[in-house]
């Protein structure tokens, strides 16, 4: 297969903020006026995952801030791992506000950007003016501790369960980071459906497993420049993935303590993109959105895996722009 790679926006110089007991690195662009747009990106990734859509959104004259998140890129995080639990990650969007000088924001988030901006309008409702979940839907609080739930479903080797073992998919990972982001930053090798058809065994998500079998050298699916694949190495070589991973550690804690909070979104004009290819992430996943969510529009994106953003960003920007004029007009 032939990737033709878009154009690749320059980011903004980036600017820091001093909020909730961390130094948020963040990219800023667009005139300084109206609500302002913040793009939370997922696992493993970084501001950089939405330069696409800063280029865009600027160029529409939107206020745009993408923030690398706690542990990740620029912004260094605390080793305690309850120090990235959903208090923390909420609590540094609502900051970043702050710092802003912003009432409220347009919350956009991705993979594990999205688990969190879903949460913004159940925590902090006058903060947030609107919502764009990006593969990742709104889901309510599970009957049970999800960890227990997805080794029930999946075994101790799907990824989330083996992340909770202390320092081993850390070391897997920064092994060979190069090799890792090549990995993860891959087209979608089939359909969703063709996934669901696979025997229980490969449909487990044992991420270690797949980056054991992956052979760069044969590898088609890549969808990233060399300089862009070099962007992501250079920054997770220097700060390892346990910053990230540790939001993945904080599953059980975040379920407990999201006992007393609504089940539901009302008052919020919310937008959910998916992504026809995303298995980790179906369209499925937001069929009962409709009934959990008070004001919603889903948007299918055909052909796009998981890093939709990066995958098909025209697409992507067209969805949310349109979405923002008819919500959100300037």
């Amino acid at each position: 297969m032939t990737v033709k790679h878009p154009e690749t926006p320059a980011l903004p110089e980036p600017k820091f903020a001093d909020i909730n007991g961390i130094r948020m690195a963040y990219y800023e662009a667009g005139p300084r006026q109206g609500i302002p747009i913040i793009l939370c990106h997922g696992f493993p990734e970084l501001a950089f995952s939405w330069r696409h859509q800063i280029a865009a959104l600027a160029a529409a004259g939107r206020w745009v801030i993408a923030p690398d998140q706690r542990g990740y890129g620029l912004t260094l995080g605390p080793e305690a791992v309850e120090a990235y639990d959903m208090q923390h990650l909420t609590g540094d969007l609502v900051g970043l506000l702050d710092h802003l000088g912003a009432p409220k924001g347009i919350f956009v988030g991705h993979d594990w950007g999205g688990i969190v901006v879903w949460q913004l309008p159940l925590m902090y409702p006058d903060r947030v003016a609107g919502i764009v979940g990006l593969n990742t839907p709104f889901l309510p609080r599970l009957p049970m501790d999800p960890i227990t739930m997805f080794r029930a479903a999946f075994g101790d080797d799907m990824y989330i369960v083996h992340f909770q073992k202390p320092g081993v998919a850390d070391a897997q990972l920064a092994a060979d980071v190069e090799r890792t982001m090549r990995y993860f930053m891959r087209l979608p090798g089939g359909t969703v459906e063709a996934f669901s058809g696979r025997p229980a065994e490969r449909r487990s998500l044992a991420l270690q497993d797949g980056l054991a079998r992956f052979d760069p050298a044969t590898d088609t699916q890549q969808f990233l420049s060399p300089e862009e694949l070099a962007f992501f190495v250079e920054s997770f070589q220097r700060t390892g993935f346990t910053g990230g991973i540790n939001w993945y550690r904080n599953f059980t804690r975040n379920w407990e303590k999201a006992e007393p909070l609504p089940r539901r979104i009302d008052g919020v004009p919310c937008l959910m993109l998916m992504a026809e290819h995303d298995v980790v992430l179906p369209p499925s996943l937001a069929d009962r959105m409709p009934d959990q969510i008070e004001n919603l529009e889903r948007v299918l994106i055909e052909g796009s895996g998981h890093w939709t953003q990066q995958e098909k960003p025209a697409e992507v920007n067209a969805a949310m722009l349109d979405w923002l004029d008819r919500r959100f007009p300037l």
